[in-house]
């Protein structure tokens, strides 16, 4: 019956927004590269792609793009552990979520402008990685995306744009805030055009005590990035990002952990040369990601200290081409190639001596792909768009990848996409090669979507809303079983999910804005950090100098355990922001988070803090 009536409201929404008239005519930007890899027309497009722009990932003033997702894409979730940092290894928050596929298990891929980023021993993203100062705007491909991204894009893929200075000029933000627990989060950007010439660089600086015993938070962050068009037709550019964390691990509330110590450095660089003709467009790029981690795992007592460190070292290089070419009127084709270098190195180091006291894994795997992604336009209102991928990886083997898509552009700015798309995982070395349970004859993960959608803009596109109706099953998932009396990672897990996903987004004038969105997922295998039901609704307000934002996200159904001992969660939060613009290059902010001091957990053992606050300066010149 809940459901029932939140899907009214959102109706009830849409109805009423489409009765209001804007005092002015608007148009949105439906652009987007993840989907195709060339800058295209969303509409022409049968997945279903998220954007959200730099403007609302910067207005709540967090350091990290993920709770912003969490809010406005439907059916995603990530979770979290404490006012500011995610971790790793025991006790980590940040696992993605998507309709029930897990980035956790590195189902889920987190590209930077198009390049794979992951941890290379244990396949997964690394989310205090991913910052807001980086990045221009986000986009959120649900549904498999292995055509064009391989291996670990099975449900999804997560696309940060990378910021650039568009006109002549300089300009320099300095951001600056504290708050509760010790709070402290900085960052500083500096832009510049000159001509040919662009670059961006980009610091940072966070910590927080926590809002639990044995909890510190610390992060250094930087951000590079140079482009230089050599004409109208060719471009390069060449970028890095990395940043060092440290996070501790405070354990469960019923049995706390000591010197739970983490020290985590990442990196990512690419290098890429672009062509746009026109009727012809593509890229050649170079990239790299890589890791150095370092972890004491901490007691409980009345047992004593580890006698050793966990260490270990990953990368993940290689080089993408492709080309798209118009070979006729209402055609595109665009052929790729990939490949991927992955490496891993993990081993204990004895804390007395610093000498190697056990080897885990000194891996290295190769992926090389060829795909072709064919788009035409049948009639004026109907495109098709089918692709196919040729995957090979040196110890899984070969995987064909196919996908396909109707999408229909009906009258009143209307639209309906259809979608069926494979995606696949490739096993990781940690599945392989650590551990007892690894097996090095696992083969690929793979799941079939199925997928039906509406959308619609109208008034001049200050009101847009949709809805998506979806299906997904997989099989062959890795898990782990006992063969023979021992554990042992095999191919026998399924994935049945099915749901639906809603949204509606209306800009009443030029002062006021209301969005939602809504999402439902049924699991046959439920799986941890997937809620049932999620729904935001959130009211934008600003005049003159004043800025307003709030929201209201309630999550439930939430599996915190899973298996004969499943449990759920269910809560509201409730965050708002008020900025103030003091002058034309000084605003003032605070907001709060969590404001109904809600009780709750999304990690089992790990509560979360109740209200907390955080007020700073946002200098702008």
């Amino acid at each position: 019956m809940k459901k029932v009536v939140l899907l009214t409201l959102l109706a009830g929404m849409g109805l009423y927004a489409h009765a209001q008239q804007p005092e002015e005519d608007r148009t949105i930007d439906e652009v987007v590269v993840t989907g195709t890899r060339n800058q295209t027309d969303i509409r022409h497009l049968p997945m279903t792609i998220s954007t959200i722009n730099r403007a609302k990932l910067t207005e709540s003033n967090r350091t990290s793009i993920l709770p912003t997702l969490t809010e406005q894409v439907p059916s995603l979730f990530v979770t979290s552990r404490g006012v500011m940092g995610y971790g790793v290894s025991g006790g980590a928050a940040g696992g993605i979520n998507l309709r029930g596929i897990s980035g956790g298990s590195g189902q889920l891929m987190v590209l930077i402008d198009g390049h794979p980023q992951y941890m290379g021993i244990f396949g997964h993203p690394i989310a205090d990685v991913y910052q807001t100062l980086m990045t221009d705007k986000v986009e959120v491909l649900r549904g498999p995306a292995s055509v064009l991204y391989g291996s670990n894009a099975m449900g999804g893929v997560i696309n940060i744009v990378t910021r650039k200075m568009q006109e002549d000029g300089v300009k320099t933000d300095v951001n600056v805030g504290y708050g509760s627990y010790n709070t402290l989060q900085t960052e500083a950007t500096n832009r510049i055009r000159a001509g040919k010439f662009n670059s961006v660089v980009s610091a940072s600086y966070n910590r927080t005590d926590g809002h639990r015993p044995n909890m510190e938070f610390e992060q250094y962050g930087g951000y590079g990035k140079v482009g230089y068009d050599f004409s109208d037709n060719w471009k390069a550019y060449a970028d890095i990002n990395l940043t060092h964390f440290s996070a501790t691990n405070p354990g469960t509330v019923s049995a706390p952990l000591l010197e739970g110590d983490q020290w985590i450095t990442r990196g990512a660089a690419s290098a890429a040369l672009t062509n746009d003709y026109g009727k012809t467009s593509g890229a050649l790029s170079f990239f790299m990601n890589w890791g150095h981690h370092k972890i004491n795992d901490g007691y409980t007592l009345p047992n004593g200290p580890q006698t050793a460190y966990y260490l270990s070292d990953d990368a993940m290089m290689g080089f993408s081409w492709y080309q798209s070419v118009q070979l006729f009127e209402g055609n595109r084709l665009t052929g790729g190639f990939d490949f991927q270098h992955i490496k891993g190195h993990a081993w204990n180091e004895s804390r007395a001596t610093r000498e190697v006291t056990n080897t885990y894994a000194d891996k290295s795997e190769n992926e090389v792909a060829g795909y072709v992604d064919f788009r035409q336009d049948l009639t004026s209102w109907l495109t098709l768009d089918a692709g196919i991928r040729l995957d090979h990886h040196s110890q899984a083997g070969t995987e064909w990848v196919p996908q396909g898509g109707l999408s229909f552009r009906l009258p009143q700015d209307a639209q309906i996409k259809a979608m069926v798309s494979k995606g696949f995982r490739n096993p990781s070395i940690r599945e392989m090669y650590m551990f007892p349970p690894q097996n090095a004859d696992l083969k690929p993960e793979r799941l079939m979507n199925y997928e039906l959608s509406f959308t619609q803009r109208q008034l001049n596109g200050a009101l847009t809303y949709g809805l998506n109706l979806y299906y997904i099953k997989g099989d062959n998932m890795i898990q782990t079983m006992r063969i023979d009396g021992k554990p042992r990672n095999v191919n026998t897990g399924e994935i049945e999910n099915y749901g639906l996903e809603a949204n509606v987004a209306y800009q009443i004038d030029t002062h006021w804005g209301v969005n939602a969105n809504y999402s439902y997922l049924h699991m046959e295998n439920p799986v941890l950090a997937a809620p049932e039901s999620k729904l935001f609704a959130g009211v934008n307000y600003s005049r003159d100098r004043w800025a307003f934002n709030t929201g209201v996200q309630w999550i439930s159904g939430l599996y915190t355990a899973v298996g004969d001992n499943a449990q759920k969660e269910s809560f509201v939060l409730w965050n708002a922001d008020v900025n103030y613009r003091l002058s034309s290059f000084v605003t003032l902010y605070v907001k709060g988070e969590n404001l109904l001091a809600q009780k709750y957990e999304i990690n089992a053992g790990f509560p979360m803090p109740k209200a907390t606050f955080m007020g700073g300066i946002h200098l702008s010149f």
